[in-house]
């Protein structure tokens, strides 16, 4: 493996398939150089039957699409159940709004074979430009690098981040015990969204980023690294009015958001799923 590979988490169970699928294709398109994909997810399927992880066929169309773009890619899946059952016994935000899923990037730092620093990613980002701009933020001085949550922001305070996108300094993060102590508050205290606002109180040594590396409004700018397709806000008749389009909701991306960057994305999502049957 090359030293130019760029290290990315994604968390989740076989049920998002397509919508990882699509993220990382879009990584795979507008990067250049090797990416390495770590897969965490787990079997829960006593709390939900559709919490399943990965399947080895999913795999494999996902490893086989990113070396289609650069053959040094790979992607691997790491099975955290044990860990997530023995150390989220109590846990009082394992049924909430989020899947539980959602928490398994607060283990990296209980892993083996895992580079020290580390880009994470919800399933629900697109990427527009090379993300080694990212990537290759200095963040020595940092547990992580994030970028202001655009809700988050007016309603719980200016300095509140948003957590879909995260570039992490595992052995800072290890050293002061962050994910740790993000895990212990999750376990005894309730919150509306959990390990995001546990980050925001934990966390002391973070890196503010530009909004290009997680644009979250409906609008794309000419810099944009990261869209992410999160729930969002349009002022309509001074009325706020949420809304939450993803990225796989491919009709509503092109009536309702106006999108067509990622078309090219989509052409390439469409031959997989002729070829394979990317469900299974």
């Amino acid at each position: 493996m090359s030293d130019t590979t760029i290290h990315v988490c994604y968390c989740g169970n076989k049920k998002i398939f397509h919508g990882m699928l699509l993220s990382a294709l879009s990584l795979a398109m507008r990067t250049k150089r090797p990416l390495h994909l770590y897969i965490l997810s787990m079997d829960l399927h006593e709390q939900d039957p559709s919490y399943l992880p990965f399947s080895q066929n999913q795999m494999d169309i996902l490893n086989e699409a990113l070396r289609e773009f650069n053959a040094d890619s790979c992607a691997e899946q790491r099975d955290l159940r044990d860990l997530y059952l023995k150390m989220q016994k109590h846990n009082k935000n394992a049924h909430n709004m989020y899947t539980p899923y959602a928490q398994l990037r607060l283990y990296l730092t209980e892993l083996e074979n895992i580079p020290d620093k580390i880009l994470y990613l919800d399933v629900d980002t697109m990427c527009m430009k090379d993300v080694g701009e990212l990537y290759d933020i200095d963040i020595s001085d940092y547990e992580y690098g994030a970028v202001i949550d655009n809700i988050g922001r007016v309603w719980t305070d200016k300095h509140y981040c948003n957590s879909g996108v995260l570039l992490l300094n595992l052995p800072k993060i290890r050293q002061t015990h962050l994910f740790e102590r993000i895990r212990q508050r999750i376990c005894e205290k309730w919150m509306w969204m959990p390990d995001q606002s546990a980050l925001h109180e934990l966390g002391s040594e973070r890196l503010y980023l530009p909004r290009k590396f997680n644009e979250q409004s409906r609008k794309l700018r000419d810099d944009t690294v990261i869209k992410h397709f999160c729930k969002g806000i349009k002022v309509y008749l001074f009325l706020p009015l949420p809304y939450n389009v993803k990225q796989w909701e491919r009709k509503k991306v092109h009536k309702k958001l106006k999108y067509f960057c990622f078309d090219d994305i989509y052409q390439k999502y469409d031959e997989i799923a002729k070829k394979y049957n990317i469900e299974q």
